[in-house]
């Protein structure tokens, strides 16, 4: 059995290596998350300040420092989004707004986790595989809330529905951060949010007759949401 870290300088060594690793994290996505991403064991042991020897008290190797950096991510994205959802008024708009604005707004205080997650000038097996099962996983947890909301867990198409909502949202967010979105980030979110919403069941909702549109935010059902500055139908800028 491996002998736990001493304790040096008043500080427990498990607490030192913790450390080390955050370190680590963090200086591998400052790495990853540039615009001509990369990721060397040496590189990234230099960013943050810590002996490459120590590298692999944490890490077999680059594409587990890779993971870590991207599950690290996730969980920051997962975690606020669900408090921020816990907390939004318990209506559809409330709640998928709510969603919406927090990844963005997480996303785009910190371009590098956008970079991460969806550059396409990052891409190799590590990130394509992560990137996989991060979609399976928010198609799932949007799947779950979805189904808690409407009381049913026999919604037609629902698989279906939140990979393409999940992936087409995935999508939005990579044009937009590429400059090919030539959008304010009130109208990313405002947009993504009416088109989510029109991807809702329409079946169950409450307070609507079953395959009613329900209008919201001042929209009538049916119509093109206008955002502040553009007029109906027209493209933002």
């Amino acid at each position: 059995m491996a002998e736990s870290p001493r304790t040096y300088g008043g500080v427990d060594g498990s607490a030192r290596v913790a450390e080390r690793r955050r370190a680590l994290v963090d200086a591998g996505l400052d790495l990853l998350g540039t615009t001509e991403p990369e990721l060397t064991v040496r590189g990234v042991c230099r960013r943050a300040g810590v002996a490459s020897r120590y590298f692999y008290e944490s890490f077999g190797d680059k594409n587990d420092l890779m993971e870590a950096v991207y599950d690290h991510v996730i969980g920051e994205i997962t975690t606020t989004t669900l408090a921020a959802v816990g907390t939004a008024p318990d209506t559809e708009h409330g709640r998928v707004h709510a969603a919406v604005h927090t990844i963005v707004r997480l996303i785009a205080e910190d371009p590098r986790r956008g970079r991460l997650l969806f550059s396409a000038t990052l891409s190799n097996d590590v990130l394509a595989a992560k990137r996989s099962e991060s979609t399976r996983m928010f198609a799932g947890l949007l799947a779950s809330q979805a189904s808690e909301f409407y009381a049913t867990d026999t919604i037609e198409r629902l698989d279906l529905t939140t990979h393409f909502v999940v992936g087409g949202f995935a999508q939005v967010l990579t044009s937009w951060l590429g400059g090919e979105l030539i959008l304010d980030e009130d109208a990313v979110v405002d947009w993504c949010t009416d088109l989510l919403l029109a991807a809702a069941p329409t079946g169950s909702r409450p307070g609507h007759s079953a395959g009613s549109t329900p209008a919201h935010s001042g929209h009538s059902a049916g119509s093109t949401p206008a955002h502040p500055g553009h007029s109906a139908g027209s493209t933002p800028a």
